[in-house]
């Protein structure tokens, strides 16, 4: 058996990034973000069986990420945000880092670019022709130099 040496929000994070790895199990934390709905209403646009689709909710539950309730034999599913916004938080102190990174990178490439800018070589004088084509034109060939060694048969 292998324990965890985790904090417990972590190991509480792994579970809810778990959870939202799949794109079925996020796509039902967006209906649920519109209203509570039963299990059958929120498998029904999801080509699967019943019983694949409530795996999904079990992942989802266990995370924390919905809540379940019976009227009836109506089961309804519920949007409990409260570990997404655990994972937001956790999620901030990167967003925090990588924002000061790239802006550390902007004010390097923009010293760079002020640098090039000043030394520059000036632009060659308007008194020099330029050609108006985009093409080049090659260079016309020189006449040989002296004949080279020759190889002996």
């Amino acid at each position: 058996m292998v324990h965890s040496t985790a904090h417990p929000d972590a190991v509480t994070l792994d579970v809810v990034f778990a959870a939202l790895s799949d794109s079925t199990r996020r796509a039902v934390l967006e209906t649920l973000g519109e209203r509570s709905l039963s299990v059958t209403e929120l498998a029904e646009p999801h080509d699967m069986s019943l019983t694949g689709f409530m795996k999904h909710l079990r992942v989802l539950e266990d995370a924390g990420l919905i809540s379940r309730t019976k009227e009836g034999r109506i089961v309804r599913c519920a949007l409990s945000p409260r570990p997404m916004q655990e994972a937001a938080v956790w999620l901030s102190r990167y967003e925090r880092f990588w924002t000061g990174r790239l802006d550390a990178l902007a004010r390097f490439l923009y010293h760079q670019e002020e640098t090039e800018w000043r030394t520059l070589p000036p632009e060659t004088p308007p008194s020099v022709p330029r050609s108006r084509s985009a093409g080049t034109t090659a260079l016309r060939p020189t006449k040989s130099g002296a004949r080279g060694p020759t190889r002996k048969r």
